[in-house]
């Protein structure tokens, strides 16, 4: 059995598989809104996939100004295979790109655990969604 796994950058083939890990996660507003999930990943400048024998099993997609902060969009691992540093592995690929940037993240109370876990601290913020 291959414990391998590459992080690389998102390709427009991927996105059915990004789909199918927003379904299984429940992220279903990403998953109803096809199109526009679709056009969110095709203009954020920030957007890898992690793959294991050639199936994508996480990813991270934000944007960035390239110089004060990072914004993440969403990070999701695929559940079987959580809890193997594949998160920290993004992390720190995302900190190789952009060393001097902050990066910040809006994260359920379920995986607050796994941030803190990353040294992220806690901050107050504010969403609005128009649908």
């Amino acid at each position: 059995m291959t414990t391998a796994y590459q992080i690389r950058p998102y390709q427009e083939h991927d996105f059915p598989a990004i789909q199918r890990l927003n379904a299984a996660e429940g992220w279903n507003q990403l998953v109803r809104l096809h199109e526009r999930t679709q056009l969110a990943w095709q203009h954020s400048n920030v957007a890898l996939v992690v793959e294991h024998a050639g199936d994508v099993i996480g990813y991270v997609r934000g944007m960035t100004d390239t110089q004060v902060t990072l914004y993440i969009c969403e990070l999701l691992i695929d559940a079987d295979f959580r809890g193997r540093g594949l998160g920290q592995q993004l992390f720190a690929r995302l900190h190789d790109w952009y060393p001097t940037t902050r990066i910040e993240v809006l994260a359920s109370s379920s995986s607050e655990s796994f941030y803190r876990g990353q040294a992220f601290r806690p901050f107050y913020g504010f969403r609005k969604s128009f649908e």
